[in-house]
């Protein structure tokens, strides 16, 4: 049996100010010690690229523009604006107010959204 990813741990020097921008963003239910559960797709897809060495985890939202925005307004960055990779997703990045790098995709229904295969 393939090995399951079976903890997220977010870190950061602000734990209250972590608390609440993640209660707030993904109305996720953070306990005053940090623990929390997220819902997970499974199987959860997963992919190595070729690039400078990090770890990325994308949130599914049903809207990346309007949760960037909202990003932005609670003390967050926007590192990449939403953009779509054509018949695959759609997505965008942010950093966290404690500078973690995170993904948000696109979700319908539960599932990744996948835009025209012709951008169009």
């Amino acid at each position: 049996m393939p090995a399951p990813i079976v903890f997220l741990d977010i870190a950061g020097p602000a734990d209250a100010g972590q608390r609440a921008f993640y209660a707030h963003l993904f109305d996720w239910q953070i306990g005053a010690d940090g623990r929390f559960s997220v819902p997970v797709q499974s199987p959860m897809p997963a992919a190595l690229r070729s690039d400078p060495a990090e770890k990325l985890v994308y949130i599914g939202v049903e809207d990346v523009a309007a949760t960037l925005d909202k990003i932005a307004a609670i003390g967050g960055t926007i590192d990449v604006p939403r953009f779509e990779v054509p018949g695959s997703v759609i997505l965008g990045l942010f950093l966290d107010p404690a500078g973690n790098r995170m993904g948000l995709v696109e979700i319908e229904d539960g599932q990744v959204k996948v835009p025209s295969a012709t951008g169009g």
